[in-house]
């Protein structure tokens, strides 16, 4: 077997283990997401794109925004009918950004959830409160807590600020500051089992817009869409209401800077695949290695010399008369001559004697002259081993003379 057919079956070889290894690998340890991050982009138990996808199924249009929040200004948003969600960003909104946020929320409606909307809330008059002790059940007013009623552990608490002033930037230099605007009335859309406000939607009066804030942004993870009856809630706060959403990614991670690149080098870090893929890289650039490299001095190429014409001749002329073929031999050797001297001229054997004869009166130097009768000396039948011998030297003579 040949070295590359003997490589080309071992790289085949590990292939086919490192697949079996990884699909092993896969199978026996999956283990849950540790991403918890409440992007629409994932789809793990923590993300989002429950939301997402059971919008879109509803006929609402989804979009992601993935730029960075001094560019709100510049967003395209329809008159009616659209909102843009900020669903517990998980890098969180710093105070230089809220300007940008409530400049948004004077021309669409606010959709605010988690701790990481913490800041914006507060610039709506609520505060995001975390629930003392174990995580309760929520449902909506006037209904009873189920088996299905989702579990929650932030609440939100009403605040008399009028002015909020956030001071957590100024080892940046900035100062935020942000006035509660007037609010009309306020639709309570889930409450605890204890009577907390978990989720409202507000109805400013300055701007015909609204704000909806949920404090436990769990509400929107695809587990609990799953498994309980967050899924109509998260759901019924969109379908029917808006045409069109548009959900903060920036926050999350997804910002426009990365690159495909980066993201796959990151999930071949992670993922059983993505190793069993390094490995093969590997084993393939050592065996590219090996193959390139060559041990000591070149073995020099053996000269070979391109016989001549002649030498093919008197080639034949040996084989034939090693079989015995004298006279065929003989005959062939002319032949080929005849072909050379005269390319148009006749092949019949029988013609042979009368252009030998018309070949001697033709030449002029004694060898050729003498090289002619040679060649019909050993035209006549029966001749010996050596006459087929003496016919290509005669040949060779008459070609050297007459053929240059």
């Amino acid at each position: 077997m040949r070295l590359r057919t003997e490589l080309a079956l071992g790289v085949a070889v590990l292939l086919v283990l490192a697949v079996l290894a990884a699909g092993l690998g896969q199978r026996s340890n999956r283990t849950p997401s540790q991403d918890f991050r409440r992007s629409t982009y994932l789809a793990g138990p923590h993300g989002a794109r429950a939301v997402a996808d059971g919008l879109r199924r509803l006929g609402v249009q989804v979009k992601q925004y993935r730029r960075r929040s001094r560019e709100l200004i510049n967003l395209e948003t329809p008159p009616d009918r659209y909102a843009f969600a900020v669903l517990d960003p998980s890098e969180g909104i710093r105070p230089g950004e809220l300007d940008d946020f409530l400049e948004l929320g004077e021309r669409v409606d606010l959709v605010l959830a988690g701790p990481g909307a913490a800041r914006l809330m507060r610039c709506f008059g609520y505060a995001y409160q975390a629930q003392d002790g174990d995580s309760v059940q929520a449902t909506e007013p006037g209904t009873t807590v189920s088996e299905q009623s989702p579990w929650v552990e932030a609440v939100l608490g009403a605040s008399t600020v009028r002015v909020v002033t956030d001071s957590s930037g100024l080892a940046d230099a900035s100062l935020a500051a942000c006035g509660v605007p007037t609010v009309a009335f306020a639709e309570t859309l889930l409450v605890t089992r204890t009577g907390r406000v978990e989720a409202l939607r507000l109805h400013r009066a300055d701007v015909d817009r609204r704000v909806t804030l949920v404090a436990d942004g769990r509400l929107f993870s695809n587990n609990d869409l799953r498994n309980t009856e967050a899924g109509p809630f998260a759901l019924g706060l969109f379908a029917g209401r808006y045409d069109a959403v548009m959900f903060e990614e920036s926050h999350h991670g997804f910002a426009t800077s990365g690159s495909l690149a980066s993201a796959a080098l990151q999930w071949s870090k992670r993922s059983p695949w993505g190793w069993a893929a390094w490995q093969l890289a590997l084993v393939g650039l050592i065996a590219l290695l090996f193959g390139a490299v060559r041990f000591g001095a070149p073995r020099p190429a053996i000269p070979r010399k391109r016989r001549s014409p002649l030498e093919h001749v008197r080639a034949l002329a040996t084989a034939l008369a090693a079989a015995h073929g004298h006279d065929v031999a003989v005959a062939t050797i002319i032949r080929g001559l005849r072909r050379r001297l005269s390319p148009g001229g006749q092949s019949d054997p029988r013609a042979h004697e009368q252009w030998l004869e018309a070949l001697e009166q033709s030449a002029e130097s004694p060898r050729a002259q003498a090289a002619v009768q040679s060649l019909k000396q050993v035209t006549r039948p029966g001749q010996p081993v050596s006459g087929v011998l003496l016919a290509a030297n005669a040949v060779e003579d008459v070609w050297e003379e007459l053929g240059r």
